[in-house]
């Protein structure tokens, strides 16, 4: 099931370029994230961070470069992605196998005190409503007093005629940054499925593809409402372009 670091190193790159067309200003974004975290947990030693929905590796890899102290837990359920982010990423993260809100998901963390941060990027949308709210009430009560829930994502906003605006001006940004000659989502896994080398990988994917899939479509106050439900004090987007936000919760 293993892959070489040559297959991981090339298919990681690969994947950093497609992900380019889907987020208004990643890097931007990805440097947002590392000063909220940065922020939070100035001065303390060995801080305890988990990415929700880690892909291959990419916001760990980056909060690894910013706090290199930081003990860094990777959850995703995605076999193929995780064993990319595993072989290339090795002393970035400890990745886990896990369904973000399933049964047990907790569990499968293996946590040995309390976090001081969850991050997640352009993947919370996958998960319906319930299951959400579930997520962020567990992820409420694993968090430190003063720890914080940083949810980077598309998040529409309320009302159909400034959701289509904000939706344009992400459009129009992600145009003048040309980023949209890279090659998509399904050209990615289209030919990550003829590789050879990750052919068991990308079976054992097939396999755990949840039912529901899709977006949830849920706008920015609905996360927020979501959140305070489950516990957090103060939420607030700290960075917005187009759709694209950084919305901060703070236990």
């Amino acid at each position: 099931m293993g892959v070489s670091m040559a297959t991981a190193e090339m298919w990681v790159e690969r994947w950093e370029r497609q992900q380019q067309r889907y987020a208004v200003d990643r890097e931007e974004r990805f440097t947002v994230i590392a000063d909220v975290v940065e922020h939070v947990t100035a001065g303390r030693t060995r801080p305890l961070l988990v990415d929700l929905g880690c892909g291959p590796g990419s916001l760990a890899a980056r909060l690894a470069t910013r706090l290199p102290h930081a003990d860094i837990v990777a959850v995703d359920m995605d076999p193929l992605l995780l064993e990319l982010g595993r072989t290339h990423h090795t002393r970035v993260a400890r990745f886990v196998d896990a369904e973000i809100g399933a049964d047990g998901w907790i569990a499968a963390l293996d946590l040995d005190r309390p976090l001081d941060a969850a991050v997640s990027t352009t993947a919370l949308h996958y998960l319906p409503e319930p299951v959400l709210r579930r997520a962020y009430e567990e992820l409420a009560a694993l968090l430190r007093p003063g720890g914080v829930l940083v949810n980077a994502d598309h998040l529409p906003q309320d009302g159909a005629p400034t959701a289509e605006i904000a939706a344009h001006v992400g459009r129009r940004r992600a145009a003048r940054s040309r980023t949209h000659q890279h090659e998509d989502w399904a050209s990615w896994w289209a030919a990550a499925a003829r590789d050879p080398e990750l052919a068991d990988l990308f079976a054992g994917r097939l396999r755990r593809l949840p039912a529901h899939g899709g977006d949830n479509q849920l706008t920015v106050s609905r996360h927020v409402a979501l959140l305070r439900q489950a516990g957090f004090a103060h939420v607030s987007p700290v960075w917005q372009f187009g759709d694209s936000h950084v919305l901060v919760a703070t236990r």
